[in-house]
């Protein structure tokens, strides 16, 4: 008898056992069934990986299968790897709090700036722990992850990585929107990309005649005039005998009324041999800008020194040398006298909210003043 059958028959034997019923036989029809099973198994080609499960492991170890047929991997990925607040999958940076929950920059930027409006610190919405720029950081691991899953083309339908699906909308796929190259001539034609040869070799502008062509160089040279008289000022500008210009920095602060609110200052500064300060506000001092979509800034020039004589200047705001902020530049002149000693608020020229909402984010906003002084 085997050293098997042996501990077999010992347990058959003990008193009070519940397998006292239990003889060799059994034993060895047990044995040879399993072995069967194995055989069968290995004949069909399935092999198992990992330790076979223990039958008496507690059901609360055992990994449940959800009914039916399981979600895809990226499906599953998407709801780990969204963004808590507009529960999308970032399309940029993604930072994440001291927990490791996870934002977008889009909305990061915009809870900073909320609360930057509302004179609160910025907190987590899963786990209301304090965010700032200075305790979240970027999930680099995240980034990488969310930039390798299949998304949909928006003009072919395939599924391409999130990584090249910019390159490829912009110059592979065969069904995205293109133009006539006849365009600049009057064509509106609009399309997919594989039927551009097909319209351009039937296109009736290359056949305009010369009178129909001026009527459209006209308009084009006009709005080409608009545009580079802006240029033309500022190379105006730079011809002046005094001109001055200093880095600034936006401090925010709040009124003294009873509903406080948020506005921006810098500190005195000389340039032109006179003291300046600027001062700026959000959406013109409404009561409630952190309720509004649109927010805006708009800025004044306030002169602090004496003058003698009226003071005509000409001045515009850029951005400054390490800000990613986009500024267009517009020109404002004031002629600054003691009794004129303040500019009106003018807009901000930033290009949209979300660039307004990076400003509001930061700290300080640090912008650039360029101050021409006009000779008389």
């Amino acid at each position: 008898m085997s050293s098997l059958e042996e501990r077999d028959v010992g347990v058959a034997a003990a008193p009070g056992s519940s397998s006292a019923g239990l003889g060799v036989g059994a034993v060895g029809a047990a044995v040879e069934a399993v072995a069967e099973v194995a055989a069968m198994q290995e004949e069909l080609g399935i092999r198992r990986e990992g330790p076979e499960p223990d039958p008496d492991e507690p059901p609360k170890k055992r990994v449940k299968v959800p009914e039916g047929e399981s979600g895809k991997l990226e499906e599953r990925l998407y709801s780990v790897l969204c963004c808590t607040v507009c529960l999308d999958l970032p399309k940029a940076s993604v930072y994440q709090c001291t927990n490791g929950h996870l934002m977008c920059a889009g909305c990061f930027i915009h809870l900073l700036a909320d609360s930057r409006l509302k004179e609160e610190q910025a907190t987590c919405p899963n786990c209301r722990c304090e965010i700032s720029k200075n305790l979240c950081c970027r999930n680099l691991a995240v980034e990488k992850a969310v930039s390798e899953l299949p998304t949909e083309c928006t003009f072919c339908l395939k599924q391409f990585p999130r990584s090249s699906l910019e390159r490829h909308q912009k110059e592979e796929c065969q069904d995205r929107v293109t133009q006539c190259k006849y365009k600049r001539i009057g064509c509106p034609w609009q399309g997919p990309f594989h039927e551009l040869p097909a319209h351009e070799s039937e296109c009736s502008h290359p056949t305009k005649t010369g009178t129909e062509l001026m009527g459209i160089l006209g308009e084009m040279d006009q709005n080409h005039r608009r545009d580079m008289q802006l240029y033309n000022s500022i190379f105006s500008l730079l011809c002046y005998e005094k001109i001055g210009f200093t880095e600034v920095q936006f401090r925010p602060y709040r009124t003294d009324d009873f509903i406080t609110r948020l506005y921006y200052e810098t500190p005195r500064f000389t340039v032109l041999n006179q003291t300046w300060v600027l001062k700026a506000r959000v959406n013109d001092s409404e009561r409630n800008p952190n309720l509004s979509c649109k927010r805006t800034l708009s800025f004044q020039l306030i002169l602090k020194s004496k003058v003698n004589s009226a003071l005509e200047c000409s001045f515009l705001l850029l951005k400054g040398p390490y800000d990613d902020v986009r500024i267009k530049p517009v020109i404002h002149h004031h002629s600054f006298s003691n009794d004129a000693n303040e500019t009106d608020y003018v807009p901000l020229p930033i290009s949209d909210s979300v660039e307004c909402n990076k400003l509001l984010a930061a700290k300080n906003i640090n912008l650039r003043l360029f101050i021409f002084q006009v000779q008389k």
